[in-house]
């Protein structure tokens, strides 16, 4: 395998096998031997030859232009589960919900992905028959859900992950749709709506539409459609949660109507699956296959017929976490199998991503590639019998025998695709250059697009000074010296519109099976309008789901000036010492409002000042005047003022100062105030979601308008991986480091 850098640290961290010493015992070759070999030991079942089809599963490894799903990369050959995709039932007792517990958390361990919809628990205030008392409705159990994942890394590796879908329908719908305002909250759980065809109708026609309690079966109320839908626009404006998955959109296309109804998928939303079902998936590298202007069609067609052999094959060496999950697996025997390196493979073509020939090209591409794993479906099962769920199924209807009930996934490929050395799924590129810290020696360096580097070598464009300008602008978009025509191929996702975005994601959603994984980029100044539009035009061309993010909108990715390093001669010795950001000056005239509480050590009284660009100052004054409680509330506020000012996300610091106690408790409204720190976070808290005034900080000028006045650059950058401190990139509707792989979705 030829692998850069940061595959090579990716396979030692997470993928290469170690003994009981921790010490790595295997190389990148040995690993994709033991994979090879584990996997075709399935051919014997049917009296195939295991040694020759292991070879040609080497093969189409070694040459980077198939990889399976990380845990099989992982586990093949371990007697662990190969498979990423879970889904999970919940049902409406104790019994159920801490049924599906304890199988999320041997799922998890194992190193699945888990989904589940909660749209079967009654609502919170419903009666509950047993203990005569009332129901704490279906988030109140997510957040026990979010707890058992916390404590829970698959294998020693990396941490689990779920998605949670609550039906439109759902009397809890509001508090769900709003349970991730607040940052920090279900930290385990992407969260999306299951909307509906009549959710959809009512909110073209400007009606109300019918909660129902699922303990019932009957109405509970009716709620205005338009209403619903802004809540889960604003969510997704905020923070990128909740997505939507379009329920019926998703059940015209189940295979298996007969079995049972999807009501959920995986955590990043590409596989909806009956409950109790699994699904493996692999991608093949498309942009190894370019050639010329087109692909080599043949040499496709052939990795297309063995990669879908392979994991059917996986499906019969897996070793299931659960009996519930072997059978319902093994009785419709679903595949997945995608693509990665699309971006790319439009690069060397020197098609822009978002043109009406890129997408003629997804389509010619997805349609080949699905009609070729169906053809090798139907040839499977004349060999070894079509899945046992075929009578009844969609396949039987059409006379067609199939091996596996779906065959095709568009799924995230994160870490597979840095192994592959190429772009992520069917995602633009997050960036073309970008510094890197070698978080094994301390090195650092450029990281660029290869294809993108060949470019700038052959304009005779290439130098450090390029690659440090184009790092720090993150887009080449507005440097002059590189030619229009090549900055208009060479696009990031940021540089892309929303609306090419889900029209990509339409494109290959046509030729696709199962879902697409997609994150329909957003830049940080795009409004609600522009997310309104995204998940409307998403319905409207077909999607099975959407997943949108604003730029910079969470905590966990921050603004930061590039990270320029001054030397300076300390005691003698030159080191480096890194530019910080500034805050903005206080301005001369603010506007706020004074709010008291009550604390343990008397009245406290917070004022927040806001200026054009948000919120200016802080002053926190204890109605006892004078001593050592007066200074420190005086200490938090003035902290407060200049970590607001340098645009610090203000619920970063609300958990940094909630919760802190003293001895002395104080209550507010009924409400504990645990301290004067924790009286001030809570009081801040309360202003940002406006009980305080009816005017909001929506309309508040950006502090990009500040920076640009002051001709500072700056930039948008990843989250900091909790693992090696490098950029973590949202896309495929996950965080993921490209350094060290980690990945917040498992």
């Amino acid at each position: 395998m030829r692998l850069t850098k940061t595959a090579e640290v990716v396979l030692r961290k997470r993928y290469l096998l170690r003994n009981e010493k921790g010490e790595v015992i295997e190389t990148p070759e040995e690993m994709l031997w033991r994979v090879a070999k584990a996997v075709a030991s399935a051919e014997e079942k049917y009296g195939g030859d295991s040694e020759k089809v292991a070879k040609a599963f080497f093969n189409i490894m070694d040459e980077q232009l198939f990889l399976p799903n990380s845990p099989t990369l992982m586990n093949a050959g371990t007697n662990l589960n190969l498979s990423a995709c879970f889904v999970i039932p919940v049902e409406d007792s104790i019994d159920g919900i801490f049924k599906a517990l304890w199988d999320m958390a041997k799922v998890q361990k194992s190193g699945g992905g888990t989904g589940f919809s909660f749209s079967k628990i009654r609502p919170k205030g419903d009666i509950v028959h047993s203990t005569k008392g009332v129901a704490s409705g279906p988030v109140s159990f997510m957040k026990i859900f979010d707890a058992a994942t916390e404590q829970i890394k698959q294998g020693g590796k990396r941490r689990g992950a779920n998605m949670g879908v609550l039906n439109v329908h759902h009397p809890d719908i509001e508090e769900f749709i709003k349970a991730k305002w607040e940052e920090g909250v279900l930290r385990n759980f992407n969260i999306s709506v299951g909307v509906t065809d009549e959710f959809m109708k009512a909110l073209k026609e400007g009606r109300d539409y019918p909660l129902i309690n699922p303990r019932t079966g009957k109405e509970v109320k009716r709620v205005p459609a338009r209403e619903i839908f802004r809540m889960i626009v604003e969510g997704a404006w905020r923070n990128g949660e909740p997505g939507m998955i379009f329920l019926d959109t998703i059940n015209k296309h189940n295979p298996t109507p007969h079995v049972g109804e999807i009501e959920a998928t995986n955590p990043c939303g590409e596989q909806p699956l009956l409950p109790y079902e699994s699904c493996n998936l692999g991608s093949i590298n498309v942009s190894a296959f370019v050639k010329g202007k087109d692909f080599d069609w043949e040499r496709l067609r052939e990795v297309v017929h063995l990669a879908t052999r392979f994991l059917d094959d996986v499906i019969d060496v897996n070793s299931y976490p659960l009996p519930e999950i072997e059978k319902k697996t093994l009785a419709n025997r679903k595949i997945g199998l995608g693509i990665m390196g699309f971006a790319d493979a439009l690069f060397k073509m020197e098609v822009p991503y978002d043109s009406e020939e890129a997408l003629k090209i997804a389509e010619k591409l997805m349609s080949f590639i699905q009609r070729e794993s169906h053809l090798e479906s139907q040839k499977l099962a004349e060999e070894r019998g079509v899945f046992p769920n075929w009578k009844g199924s969609v396949w039987e209807k059409k006379g067609i025998k199939m091996r596996n009930a779906t065959t095709t996934t568009i799924a995230p490929t994160g870490t597979i695709s840095i192994i592959a050395g190429c772009s992520s799924g069917i995602e633009p590129v997050y960036a073309l250059a970008f510094k890197r810290m070698n978080i094994l020696d301390g090195d650092e360096f450029f990281e660029v697009n290869p294809i993108f580097e060949e470019v700038l070598k052959r304009l005779g464009l290439y130098s450090e000074e390029m690659l440090a300008k184009i790092a720090e602008e993150g887009s080449i978009q507005e440097i002059e010296e590189i030619p229009e025509n090549i900055r208009r191929i060479f696009k990031c996702a940021l540089d892309i519109s929303p609306e090419w975005h889900v029209r990509m994601q339409a494109s290959f959603q046509k030729y696709t099976d199962n879902a697409v994984s997609k994150t329909i980029n957003m830049p940080n100044h795009a409004t609600k309008e522009d997310v309104e539009r995204a998940f409307l035009l998403a319905y409207e061309l077909g999607c099975k789901g959407i997943t949108v993010y604003r730029d910079g909108s969470r905590e966990e990715q921050v603004l930061a000036r590039a990270k320029k390093s001054r030397e300076e001669e300390v005691k003698g010795r030159v080191v480096k010492t890194p530019s910080y950001i500034e805050p903005r000056p206080r301005p001369k005239v603010t506007t706020g409002t004074t709010i008291e509480t009550k604390t343990g050590c008397g009245s406290l009284y917070v004022t927040i000042n806001e200026d054009e660009y948000g919120i200016a100052e802080v002053f926190v004054q204890l109605g006892k005047s004078g001593g050592c409680a007066a200074s420190q509330t005086e200490a938090i506020g003035r902290l407060l003022s200049v970590a607001l000012r340098s645009q610090v996300n203000p619920y970063a610091l609300i958990r940094q100062l909630k919760g802190i106690r003293c001895p002395s408790i104080g209550f507010d409204n009924g409400e504990i105030i645990t301290s004067c720190a924790d009286g001030v976070a809570k009081v801040l808290e309360k202003y940002l979601k406006g009980e305080y005034t009816k005017k909001r900080i929506d309309g508040i000028k950006p502090l990009t308008e500040f920076i640009e006045k002051k001709k500072q650059k700056t930039k948008m950058i990843g989250g900091v991986c909790p693992e090696c401190g490098n950029v973590l990139e949202y896309g495929e509707g996950c965080m993921v480091c490209r350094m060290c792989g980690f990945t917040k979705c498992g």
